[in-house]
């Protein structure tokens, strides 16, 4: 009996609760798509944005690599 009053009292709950985050952030995604125009472009640039730092600090840490590599 105790087993089952667990699983209804903390497993049953946890599930709901991860549905309810999936569902929200699938509808969050479903927005974006519905966006206007101008948003999705800000959004795509922002995106560009962000690959462009990333790739600069990988060249970065590549660098700083080599130099504390090299005596």
């Amino acid at each position: 009996m105790i087993p089952w009053l667990i699983f209804a009292v903390i497993v049953v709950p946890l599930a709901i609760a991860a549905f309810a985050r999936a569902h929200a952030s699938s509808r969050a995604v479903e927005r974006l798509a519905d966006a206007d125009p101008a948003t999705r472009a800000r959004t795509e640039a922002e995106f560009a944005e962000a690959e462009a730092y990333q790739e600069r600090w990988r060249e970065e840490q590549r660098a700083e690599r080599e130099r504390k590599r090299m005596p």
